[in-house]
């Protein structure tokens, strides 16, 4: 998989291999080959996602990870899977942006490492990216069930499990 970092805040240590790692195994995990996919990341802060968040979802207030999929891919079905990427004109998946500040805080809030957090949040992008989503209740158990199992693969422990 070809991941094009663009990194706004120099805080962002290591995104490069955090982002290449995170969307290869969730690519991988679902039977796709990672070599023949494309995403864009931008690490950036939040006053950066705070205004991408105004502009595109009217939500003038910064986020942890936004996702712009270059297809819509998702089911109509609640809790049905999405449509998988169709080569090779699917093979540009689309970009995600990630805020440090935020990031941080919500690592540090559950105690946890922020490798970890940020991991889980390029798991939780990329599968947006792949038609993956939580609005409706059968699909954010399905996408959940995802990240939880793709992240043990990391050796991460479950985002969702109460402590």
């Amino acid at each position: 998989m070809t991941v094009d970092c663009v990194v706004e805040d120099i805080r962002w240590l290591n995104i490069e291999i955090v982002a290449q790692r995170g969307a290869d195994m969730t690519l991988l995990h679902l039977g796709l080959d990672p070599e023949q996919f494309e995403i864009s990341v931008l690490a950036c802060d939040d006053a950066r996602i705070s205004s991408l968040n105004s502009d595109f979802r009217g939500k003038p207030s910064p986020t942890n990870v936004l996702s712009w999929p270059s297809d819509e891919r998702a089911s109509e079905v609640d809790g049905d899977m999405p449509d998988a990427p169709k080569l090779p004109m699917d093979s540009e998946l689309g970009d995600i942006a990630i805020a440090f500040e935020t990031c941080a805080r919500e690592a540090a809030e559950a105690e946890k490492l922020i490798e970890d957090h940020t991991m889980h949040l390029m798991v939780h992008g990329t599968l947006h990216l792949l038609g993956f989503d939580h609005e409706r209740d059968k699909d954010a158990a399905l996408m959940e069930g995802l990240e939880t199992q793709i992240l043990g693969k990391l050796g991460i422990s479950d985002p969702y499990r109460e402590r």
